[in-house]
């Protein structure tokens, strides 16, 4: 072997041994993230107006409570702003070493809150505070992970390591919803007392874990290149609005995938099942925790598809199946049989994995490298800030309407036709450069 080839191997050695690291950063980092998200919208469902919002009726005070999960999704394109910023500025480690460790401060701190019986008004405008800090983070978050494994991944392989930090959804949702199966196992009066805060001090040991991976991994090569050639912008946010404002809104469409339905198939329907259909909460959580597993399997498909046939094809012919199968999936949670309705629930998260695994590297390949972190974040979080209030809508929708699952049924279908309109368009976009202008 030549000195030249000497040196090949050992970049390429090199290369591949901090991709797998990247990989590794983005995936179980952002899984920590989610966890964090998460276990709020669960709690929420099954708590948070006997804690906090003592003083309304049940069910106004579980709408209210899930106002206040909904809140954090309006705090996300702040957070966008804010992050994608630093990480077109300072870069993309960084600033995922700042999400992580905001994340993991404000959701453990909610585990130590005092309740409504204990403060009166100041704890549920604490835990207001604590879950509008949580959503800033996740603004920041699934914008730079997916950056940094996409500029460190091969052009024939961005869709498949583009999809790592998607998997953090389903990892975030079977640790969320199995510890919260394990705490609602607790007696009733115990899981109010003391029980649900177990889930949110568990943030401060994961918050470690993730710290600890994150400054183990490099800057990426596109990112270095921007500051070696001096080509960063001074104001990222004007950047993309001035060249770019178009692809936004496509990418607002796309991300749908990413919150409304998840959050109708995870933290309204458990309240669904629970209070409508009066089924025990483990049923429902088996059925969240059976989707997580079904969603890891079909993101890796989706990665696979959106390296095969590109990206926005995978993401907009693969939202088609759910709105076909929205109805009958639906169908099957409203018969309140607990084998169907673990299917309903299961089968439809999993299905949301599809789309979800190519979006990274479609969301990647649509900006410019200089303000691709302001872009990709803001897209992705103004469409979480609209997703995020699905559970709310969804909820007056079925007290409305006396009880029926149909309603959902509805909003499921109309949030992944917008996905697959957002991807179509993305296609569109690849070929069209005047889109950019």
């Amino acid at each position: 072997m030549t000195a030249d080839e000497a040196d090949s191997f050992r970049s390429t050695h090199i290369d591949s041994a901090q991709l797998r690291r990247v990989s590794a950063g983005s995936l179980i980092g952002t899984a920590i993230e989610w966890y964090d998200y998460f276990i709020y919208g669960l709690i929420a469902a099954l708590a948070f107006n006997e804690l906090f919002f003592p003083t309304f009726d049940p069910a106004v005070g579980t709408i209210v409570a899930f106002l206040s999960f909904a809140i954090g999704f309006l705090a996300r394109p702040v957070g966008s702003i804010v992050f994608g910023h630093l990480g077109d500025k300072i870069g993309r480690r960084n600033t995922l070493i700042a999400t992580v460790l905001v994340m993991g401060i404000s959701s453990g701190a909610i585990g130590l809150l005092p309740t409504y019986n204990t403060i009166g008004v100041w704890a549920p405008i604490m835990l207001v505070v604590l879950r509008i800090i949580e959503g800033m983070s996740v603004g920041g978050e699934w914008g730079g992970a997916v950056l940094m494994v996409v500029e460190h991944a091969p052009p024939e392989k961005r869709a498949f390591y583009g999809a790592m930090p998607q998997y953090g959804s389903p990892i975030g949702n079977l640790g969320s919803s199995g510890i919260v199966a394990l705490v609602t196992l607790l007696p009733h009066d115990q899981f109010i007392a003391w029980g649900w805060r177990v889930p949110f001090l568990l943030s401060f040991l994961l918050m470690g874990i993730a710290l600890y991976i994150r400054f183990k991994v490099d800057e990426t090569p596109e990112f270095r290149k921007i500051v070696q050639e001096d080509r960063t912008v001074k104001v990222p946010l004007f950047h993309v609005l001035r060249t770019s404002w178009r692809r936004v809104l496509i990418g607002v469409c796309a991300s749908l995938v990413g919150s409304a339905p998840f959050y109708l198939l995870t933290t309204f329907i458990v309240n669904f099942g629970t209070e409508t259909l009066h089924l025990a909460a483990g049923i429902l959580l088996t059925g969240t925790m059976l989707g997580a597993v079904l969603e890891g399997i079909a993101i890796f498909f989706g990665g696979q598809l959106g390296d095969q046939f590109t990206p926005w094809k995978a993401v907009g012919m693969t939202a088609l199946l759910s709105v076909v199968l929205a109805f009958p999936l639906m169908a099957l949670v409203g018969t309140a049989s607990p084998p169907l309705v673990i299917i309903g629930i299961g089968v439809g998260i999993g299905l949301l994995g599809l789309p979800y695994g190519a979006l990274g590297s479609m969301m990647a390949d649509m900006f410019p490298d200089r303000s691709r972190y302001t872009a990709v974040a803001v897209s992705y979080n103004v469409s979480g800030a609209i997703g995020g209030f699905a559970p709310s809508v969804a909820l007056a929708s079925v007290t409305v309407f006396g009880g029926t699952i149909w309603a959902t049924a509805v909003l499921l279908v109309l949030s992944m036709l917008i996905t697959a309109l957002g991807g179509i368009l993305a296609g569109r976009a690849a070929h069209n450069d005047s889109l950019t202008s």
